[in-house]
C-alpha cells in the first residue's frame, strides 16, 4: 500500500518489506504464541494490500477557512491532515474529495467535527457527520440535496440527535466460495471492516463445520454474519447476543436471506446458561424449547476481552469448540481452560487489519478422545 502518511497517521505502522513483511512478523508471532496447544502450521488469509476497508472514521479538521480529513499522529502529538487513504474502500477514496467539497460549497461544516463511512462492495455508501451543534430543518434540506448529487446516504449526528437522510444502512452482498449472503449494515453498529477478508474468514468456518443433522449454539452472534451461513449446516441454530440493534439486524438478515431455521436470543452468556442450565426461567426465552436442542457443536466469536472462566467451563461441555478470536492474547488465555477437555484441532489467521499488529484467529478445537 502506498501511502504519502505512513510514519505519521496512527492507523497505519511502517513495515520495511512492506504487506508481506508485516504479515510475515504476524504468522510468525502467532505460530510461537499458540505453540503450547498447536504444532501445525497456521493457515493464513491475506488481506487485500490497499482498499480494504469497508467502514472508516476521520476527524474533520478546521484549519482557516478550509476543512481536512485528519488522523492522530502517530506518536498521539497531534493530527495528521488527510487527503486521501489507500486504506478505505475505492467507493469511499472516490467520495472523500467530492463530499468535503460539497459541504464547504453549501456552507454546512460549522462545528463539524468528524465523518464516519460505511460502504458496500456495490459502492452504497452511508456516511454519518458529527456536530457539536444541534442540527435544523436547513441542515436537512441542504444534506438531502447533497445526497442526491452524490448518491449517497447521510446521518447527521449531535449529541442527542440523529437525523437521517435516505437510510441508516447499506446492503452487503457477500460472496463464499460462490454462495451469496445479503447482510443490511447498519451505520454506527459493529460489522467486520474488511469484507474480502470476513468472506474467507466464514468459508473458513464452514470448512470447519461439516453438515448435520444434529444443532448449533452461536455466542456473541452480532448480527447474523456467521450464524446465518452456518444456518445452512445445521438443522437449527441457537444464537445469542446481548446487543439489541444488533438481534435486530440479525432477525431482518435472516429474513433478507430466506432463512428459517435460526433461533435469535437477546440475552448475555450468564443469563443464557442460567436459562440452559434451568436456574432461572426468562421472558425472552419462552417460545424456545430448548428441550428441543440436539446440540453438539458450539460457535463464539467474543468481544477483545475474549471469554471468561464460566463461559469457557460452559462451552467445554460440547464436543466441537469453534472459537473466532479478535485478540490473540485473549484466545491464548481461554484456551488455557479450553485445552483441559479439547484439543486444537485447525488454526487460522486471518489478516484484518493489514499494516497494524491486529490479526484474528480461527481455532477448531474437538473434545479429547473423539479424533
Amino acid at each position: 500500500m502506498n501511502c504519502k502518511y505512513f510514519g505519521q497517521c496512527g492507523a497505519c505502522r511502517v513495515y520495511d518489506g512492506g504487506y508481506e513483511r508485516q504479515l510475515s512478523l504476524k504468522v510468525d508471532l502467532n505460530q510461537e504464541r499458540f505453540k503450547p496447544y498447536y504444532n501445525g502450521d497456521i493457515s493464513v488469509f491475506r488481506s487485500p494490500q490497499s482498499h480494504y476497508r469497508s467502514r472508516s472514521e476521520f476527524k474533520i479538521w478546521h484549519k482557516e477557512d478550509e476543512l481536512h480529513y485528519a488522523m492522530n499522529h502517530i506518536d498521539k502529538t497531534g493530527v495528521v491532515l488527510v487527503d486521501e487513504c489507500p486504506q478505505v474502500s475505492e467507493p469511499i477514496a472516490a467520495l472523500m474529495p467530492k463530499l468535503l467539497g460539497a459541504i464547504e460549497k453549501n456552507n454546512i461544516g460549522f462545528k463539524l467535527f468528524g465523518a464516519d463511512f460505511l460502504s458496500s462492495n456495490s459502492g452504497e455508501i452511508v456516511v454519518s457527520l458529527l456536530y457539536h451543534k444541534k442540527l435544523d430543518a436547513s441542515w436537512s434540506e441542504i444534506a438531502t440535496k447533497i445526497a442526491t448529487e452524490l448518491n449517497i446516504y447521510i446521518i447527521g449526528r449531535s449529541r442527542g440527535q440523529k437525523l437521517i437522510v435516505g437510510q441508516d444502512y447499506v446492503t452487503e452482498v457477500l460472496d463464499v466460495e460462490g454462495s451469496k449472503f445479503k447482510f443490511n449494515y447498519i451505520e454506527n453498529s459493529f460489522t467486520q471492516p474488511n469484507s474480502k477478508v470476513n468472506e474467507q474468514m466464514i468459508a473458513w468456518a464452514l470448512k470447519n463445520l461439516p453438515k448435520s443433522r444434529s444443532d448449533l449454539l452461536e455466542l456473541y452472534c452480532g448480527a447474523g454474519n456467521f450464524t446465518i451461513p452456518f444456518a445452512l449446516r445445521f438443522g437449527k441454530v441457537l444464537a445469542t447476543e446481548i446487543s439489541k440493534s444488533s438481534i435486530n439486524a440479525a432477525k431482518a438478515n435472516m429474513s433478507l436471506n430466506s432463512v428459517e431455521n435460526i433461533a435469535f436470543v437477546r440475552m448475555d452468556v450468564g443469563e443464557f446458561i442460567q436459562a440452559l442450565d434451568g436456574v432461572r426461567e426468562f421472558n425472552r426465552m419462552r417460545d424456545i424449547d430448548i428441550a428441543s436442542y440436539d446440540i453438539k457443536t458450539i460457535f463464539v466469536d467474543p468481544p477483545r476481552s475474549g471469554m471468561d472462566e464460566a463461559t469457557c467451563k460452559f462451552a467445554s461441555r460440547y464436543d466441537t469448540i469453534l472459537y473466532i478470536s479478535c485478540n490473540p492474547e485473549t484466545l491464548v488465555r481461554d484456551l488455557e481452560i479450553l485445552c483441559k477437555t479439547h484439543l486444537v484441532a485447525d488454526m487460522a489467521l486471518f489478516d484484518q487489519f493489514p499494516y497494524t499488529h491486529h490479526a484474528e484467529m480461527g481455532v477448531r478445537l474437538v473434545k479429547k478422545g473423539s479424533l
